[in-house]
């Protein structure tokens, strides 16, 4: 006699969104899309247009013709070139050591035993909720006494400690599995050498999520680089920008676009090159405490 073998039941089917749920959905979809595109749109076609056009009502919600000018005379109104040049060497040096430093104090934190060590994370913690603004001072001060004002090494240096990084660096080593580093640590690697060959190749996204987020915050950094700079020669963009909206007012604001437009573009490119690895990143960050 034959042996009779269970049948399995069929998997459920996922029930379908009703129709005008789904609508909704899109039509709240759009709406948001378009409270963050709208802007990003208008302050294109903006730096594209004609004087005349852009105070024309209604208003043209393309130009009639590309006006390319607005980006000359934006960049010859203010020294956008000295600018960018400051901007870009604060954002890559202060970038590097943020994220070397987030990414060493992290390591020490998940795989490291030292005293106090759930007392110190708990203070780093707390160092996220402190506004930025109440350390400006003491910063100011610190600068001022090493004589670092106006100088590269101001812009930087106070920056380079970063809470938030550590946190989400250190959340996502927790999530690895242990047995990779402690076949590291049997084989005779040591710390340095399991971070550089084992721990980081497995937290790419992680890491280029914090390197992304620390980029975008050092490259639109306004309030340090006003107070710790004040020559034209040390300003960076966001800086630039203010002084290029004193020299044009409120009447040439398609120039003010264009250099606002410059300010903005190399950020979105590097946001849209790493996009694919900053969900997972950020995401993999929240998982384990």
């Amino acid at each position: 006699m034959a042996a009779i073998t269970p049948q399995r039941a069929a998997p459920a089917r996922p029930q379908r969104t009703p129709r005008p749920v789904r609508a909704v959905q899109y039509v709240l979809l759009l709406g948001v899309a378009a409270l963050f595109v709208g802007p990003l749109y208008w302050l294109l076609t903006t730096a594209l247009k004609a004087p005349d056009e852009i105070y024309q009502f209604p208003p043209a919600w393309w130009p009639s013709a590309l006006t390319w000018e607005n980006f000359g005379l934006a960049w010859e109104a203010a020294p956008f070139d000295r600018f960018f040049l400051n901007s870009t060497i604060a954002t890559v040096a202060g970038t590097a050591l943020k994220v070397a430093n987030a990414v060493l104090t992290a390591y020490a934190f998940a795989y490291l035993r030292f005293p106090f060590k759930n007392t110190l994370f708990l203070l780093i913690l707390g160092a996220m909720m402190v506004p930025g603004h109440v350390t400006l001072l003491p910063n100011y001060l610190t600068m001022a006494t090493l004589g670092w004002i106006n100088t590269y090494a101001g812009l930087i240096i106070p920056g380079i400690g970063s809470a938030f990084a550590t946190f989400l660096m250190r959340q996502h080593f927790r999530t690895l599995p242990r047995e990779v580093t402690d076949a590291a640590s049997v084989d005779g690697a040591g710390h340095l050498r399991t971070l550089w060959q084992v721990v980081l190749p497995m937290s790419r996204p992680m890491l280029v999520t914090v390197v992304v987020i620390t980029a975008v915050e050092e490259w639109n950094n306004f309030v340090w680089p006003l107070i710790v700079t004040n020559t034209e020669e040390m300003r960076t963009l966001p800086v630039g920008l203010l002084i290029l909206k004193d020299q044009e007012g409120l009447s040439n604001w398609g120039t003010i676009m264009a250099g606002t437009l410059i300010v903005l573009v190399p950020m979105l490119v590097i946001f849209f090159v790493a996009q694919r690895w900053i969900v997972g990143g950020i995401t993999a960050g929240a998982v384990k405490g």
